[in-house]
């Protein structure tokens, strides 16, 4: 999913592949990141086979006797794992003389085709985003946003089989300087798909090591569905542990379907992005004064955590004293913040750089991707389709304050007004 924010944010983990909300993320996990690569050396490319094997025997076997499950279940679900050469070249960083480029990246997701794709999906989908938005409080343009950008609502969710892309990544990874981290976190991935899949073929987890209904063909299926070169599975390009900790039923069916479940699909990016700290109501990232561009650039660090509070950066004349207020749109003087930085590069090919201020709500985007670039693309794609991007709070009227304390006044029915969909 990110690619985004710097060379050492690029070697973190996956976010919506992790686990836990702060495991570090690698921002190529799904199609949507997809950049060209160098080729590398052919020699590098052929990992030996019997190494290969050896280390999958081994993690099947550890897999087998940590969780009781037979052994001979899950190697026939193994039987033709491979390894992908092309996997190898397509995770490897950027060269050196890459230039990230903002306004590239943003007119490839933010443009006419997935808008309207977009629109057409809230259209068929309408009643059950309002529904989720209501129960998880997850705004429906920014559930809609985030699928657009991962698949454009399924169009493009990967052809690789998952079982080889993991094992190539966790066995055969290329050698960058952090390759064995990589190689660790694939491995978590994929004995995550080992369990996800035993439990989708209707596998328990026995007291002694003998199957109990286990359907074969389905654990099979399970292994071989299709993923992103990275294994991001579905519509939302979820990672194995992602959706066995954050993917629900959406649709009731009783089973969690994100490559043909529209209604799965929505309601675990809902549940991912809740579960990880979204802020109802909450804006997710300010513009900057223009005349602040030296004190922005001063504090910009590339490292998405919430180090200064709004109202130190309003002192600073960075944002303006509305935006530290909740009656405006704003957020509270208290809340934390950080600097966004995208780069691009002018029409002469000098270094320029677009900053906005990231709220708690564009770090827990981030955590879905890390990259600064897709957690603004997504805000944006969200403004396209009628997002305010601003504090929704009540405003209390003075007049009624004593009216509300009196018990004995007359009670009055608030109207709701329902949001939609904006064309």
């Amino acid at each position: 999913m990110k690619f985004c924010i710097s060379y050492l944010l690029l070697a973190l983990l996956l976010g919506a592949c992790s686990n836990t909300p702060i495991q570090p993320n690698n921002p190529v996990n799904n199609q949507s990141n997809q950049v060209q690569q160098p080729i590398v050396n052919q020699a590098e490319e052929a990992a030996p086979e019997a190494r290969f094997s050896q280390n999958l025997n081994e993690l099947m076997a550890q897999v087998s006797q940590t969780h009781q499950i037979p052994l001979s279940n899950i190697e026939a679900g193994f039987l033709d794992a491979k390894t992908i050469p092309s996997i190898r070249k397509l995770v490897l960083p950027p060269s050196a003389t890459f230039k990230k480029n903002w306004l590239v990246y943003r007119q490839r997701f933010i443009e006419p085709v997935r808008l309207k794709a977009g629109r057409a999906f809230w259209d068929q989908n309408q009643a059950f985003l309002s529904q989720t938005e209501q129960s998880t409080g997850v705004p429906a343009e920014l559930i809609v946003a985030i699928i657009g950008i991962e698949t454009i609502y399924g169009r493009q969710t990967g052809t690789f089989r998952v079982k080889d892309v993991l094992s190539t990544l966790a066995f055969s990874y290329p050698d960058t300087p952090n390759k064995l981290a990589r190689e660790q976190l694939f491995k978590d991935q994929l004995k995550e798909l080992m369990l996800m899949c035993w439990n989708e073929a209707g596998g328990k987890l026995p007291s002694n090591n003998s199957s109990l209904g286990v359907n074969q063909a389905r654990f099979n299926a399970c292994l071989n569905q299709s993923s992103s070169y990275a294994g991001a599975i579905g519509l939302p390009q979820f990672m194995p542990g992602s959706i066995r900790n954050f993917a629900v039923d959406g649709d009731g069916d009783g089973r969690i379907d994100l490559r043909q479940s529209s209604k799965d699909a929505i309601a675990s990016v809902a549940n991912f992005m809740k579960k990880h700290g979204w802020q109802t109501g909450m804006p997710i990232y300010f513009p900057i004064q223009d005349q602040a561009i030296a004190a922005v650039r001063a504090l910009a660090d590339g490292e998405p955590q919430l180090k200064y509070s709004v109202q130190e950066l309003i002192e600073k004349g960075i944002l303006t004293p509305r935006q530290g207020d909740l009656q405006t749109g704003g957020v509270a003087p208290q809340s934390g913040a950080f600097i966004v930085d995208l780069p691009y590069p002018d029409k002469d090919g000098s270094d320029q750089v677009y900053y906005v201020v990231g709220l708690n709500n564009f770090l827990t985007i981030v955590q879905y991707n890390r990259s600064y670039f897709y957690a603004q693309s997504v805000a944006e794609f969200a403004q396209e389709l009628g997002y305010k991007n601003q504090s929704v709070v009540p405003i209390i009227n003075p007049a009624k304050t004593s009216e509300l304390s009196n018990p004995k006044s007359k009670s009055k029915k608030t109207k709701v007004v329902k949001k939609t969909k904006q064309n």
